[in-house]
């Protein structure tokens, strides 16, 4: 599902997105995945000393249950013949804020790969859905907890 999944500094985990090509109805469609997975059923798996988890619980959360769903980083990365990056990223923000549990019960953020190659994950070069380009970026570390 993911391009990749990062392990953060505060030993949670993020999935990764990487875009150079896809359409934006690719990208939402996307999000909307994603919302979907956090809301799967749990599967059955279980003991009687447990009860039975999601896919992304028993996957990301390890342990604890009150785990929030991991954040969805998309990255923006130049291609030809398309967009700029940033362009992309807003024009993704615009699309993105409309699926349902985007900036409540699924946190999803941007950058673009050249402000995330000159500063690195760890500064505030991420941008929240939601929450509108024009807020300040934020770092990994002060993005919104997904309820």
């Amino acid at each position: 599902m993911p391009d990749g999944v990062v392990l953060l500094n505060n030993g949670s985990s993020a999935f990764m997105e990487t875009d150079r090509t896809m359409s934006y109805a690719r990208l939402v469609a996307k999000v909307e995945r994603y919302d979907a997975y956090r809301n799967a059923p749990p599967s059955g798996r279980g003991n009687a000393a447990r009860a039975p988890r999601s896919h992304w619980q028993e996957t990301y959360a390890g342990p604890s249950l009150d785990r929030p769903f991991p954040p969805v980083l998309f990255v923006f990365a130049p291609a030809p013949r398309r967009a700029a990056p940033a362009t992309r990223e807003a024009v993704f923000h615009q699309r993105a804020q409309h699926v349902h549990s985007v900036n409540y019960r699924i946190i999803v953020a941007t950058t673009t790969l050249a402000q995330l190659t000159q500063q690195g994950p760890g500064k505030p070069v991420w941008s929240v859905v939601g929450r509108g380009m024009r807020e300040e970026r934020r770092s990994l570390d002060a993005l919104p907890k997904a309820r």
